[in-house]
């Protein structure tokens, strides 16, 4: 209901769109959205747009984290912000450090908190897996989690019209 307020005026699949680019939510935020709102879109359209949406942002982390993150380290604070960050995500990443770019997949493919595009981004850079194949194994992975969330959300409307 808060989104709905809050997105007022946009037009749904731009929404769908957006907050599947979004850090937290992705694209298990945005497939609900697209399918459970009104006005409804169409379980294909909902579905491309958020795993489209939710690859946009990989990109540039992919190519721009490392000349970032030496810049920010310059500054003594954000070097331990970021110090802290980046061994903070090594620690969830023992499936991706183990089996590096089908981990990567499989860990991107998760739709539960702090897994998906934006983490397996930066794993990726963290444990240092090629652009080409990161980039490969995060839309997979978007693409796998977009049909786990569709199926679930598809369940929740199943459900909810049988308790009606």
């Amino acid at each position: 209901m808060l989104a709905s307020v809050l997105l007022a005026g946009i037009p749904k699949e731009l929404a769908v769109f957006s907050i599947a680019m979004l850090p937290v939510s992705e694209l298990r935020g945005a497939i609900p959205y697209g399918l459970l709102t009104e006005p409804k879109l169409s379980v294909a359209r909902t579905y491309i747009l958020a795993v489209l949406g939710n690859f946009v942002p990989v990109i540039p982390i992919l190519l721009f984290l490392e000349p970032v993150s030496k810049f920010l380290r310059r500054v003594p604070i954000l070097d331990r912000l970021l110090t802290w960050f980046f061994a903070r995500t090594r620690r969830r990443g023992t499936l991706v450090e183990k089996y590096e770019a089908i981990g990567l997949t499989l860990f991107v493919a998760i739709p539960l908190p702090v897994t998906g595009a934006w983490t397996g981004a930066i794993m990726a850079f963290l444990f240092g897996i090629r652009f080409k194949w990161a980039a490969v194994c995060i839309s997979l992975g978007i693409m796998i989690a977009g049909v786990v969330v569709t199926l679930a959300s598809l369940g929740m409307i199943n459900l909810w019209h049988f308790a009606t």
